[in-house]
């Protein structure tokens, strides 16, 4: 069993570095952003080639090169205590296979970021090393929800005090049960766009799920490759996040009901994970216990963090 790896907790006066591994981000957007988290105490360096832009894709931050040069130079530098993404989009699979994920993961510190991103959570995760699905940097319809940014700031500042990933929202019960194990998933189109590819790792325990802007059949279609494939073979529970911008939000909640159901794993829907302006913050690869019946989901942290 991989151990599970946890950066020590950001202290007022650390210093973090943002990064773009993927999609264009506007500047206007980035300094309001990083306001919230200056607020927090924080320094906070922009890597250099996160406002660079592509000579020919307006769709990418900068070129695949430089966007995972970025990435490193942040991990690897002893001044950052934290990485955060400035926005999703598109970009990160054009640039997955030049990171170096057991050179990262051998480097404890705390990753932010969710959608796009979820192509870099997963081998992460996958070599112990727990990382947060949450608003990153540019994020600022996110950021400016008080119980979101609450959300984000305590993972980071004071993990233990964290007892229910599903609150304040909450969720509602769609499989009964509980069941403990490590929290995985993210984005389904990354997640499905991963099979096969070098970096793919199939989960094992607690998957949450969310997307934006896929209709109905588009979701039916990335589930049932997803199932199709296997993915689902170790999962032990189901945590659906929200699918923003459906083309029918009752469709989209019948389409995964429809799929996932019948699996008779525990699991909840309607938590606030994924890109509505409450967007929940939750560590993916870190053990927590889901009790599908009463919809909370338990962090359960070691009893130390890495580096700490």
């Amino acid at each position: 069993m991989t151990e599970t790896i946890v950066p020590r907790p950001l202290q007022v006066g650390d210093r973090i570095a943002v990064v773009a591994p993927s999609g264009r981000i506007r500047s206007e957007r980035l300094d309001q952003g990083l306001e919230y988290l200056k607020a927090w105490g924080l320094e906070v360096d922009v890597m250099p080639f996160v406002l660079a832009g592509h000579d020919r894709f307006d769709y990418l931050a900068a070129a695949d090169d430089a966007r995972a040069a970025d990435l490193r130079d942040a991990w690897l530098d002893d001044r950052f205590a934290a990485v955060f993404c400035g926005r999703g989009g598109y970009g990160v699979q054009r640039m997955v296979d030049a990171v170096d994920f057991d050179e990262l993961a051998a480097v404890p510190k705390w990753f932010v970021g969710f959608s796009d991103i979820t192509a870099l959570h997963e081998p992460l995760n996958a070599r112990g090393l727990v990382t947060i699905h949450g608003p990153m940097a540019a994020a600022v319809e996110q950021l400016g929800v008080a119980e979101g940014r609450a959300r984000l700031h305590d993972l980071l500042f004071e993990p233990d005090s964290v007892t229910d990933l599903l609150a304040p929202r909450g969720a509602r019960s769609v499989v009964g049960g509980v069941v403990d194990g490590v929290l995985r998933g993210g984005n389904l189109a990354l997640l499905a766009g991963s099979i096969g590819t070098p970096t793919y790792a199939p989960p094992s325990g607690i998957v949450v799920l969310e997307d934006v802007g896929e209709h109905g059949y588009r979701i039916d279609r990335l589930l049932t490759q997803l199932l199709r494939a296997g993915w689902f073979e170790q999962v032990t529970g189901l945590v659906i996040g929200d699918f923003t911008d459906s083309d029918d939000a009752g469709l989209a909640a019948d389409v995964v009901r429809e799929r996932l159901e019948p699996l008779g794993l525990p699991m909840v829907e309607g938590a606030g994970i994924g890109h509505e302006d409450l967007n929940l913050a939750v560590p993916l690869g870190l053990p927590v216990r889901l009790d599908a019946t009463a919809a909370t989901l338990t962090p359960l942290w070691p009893g130390a963090a890495a580096g700490s």
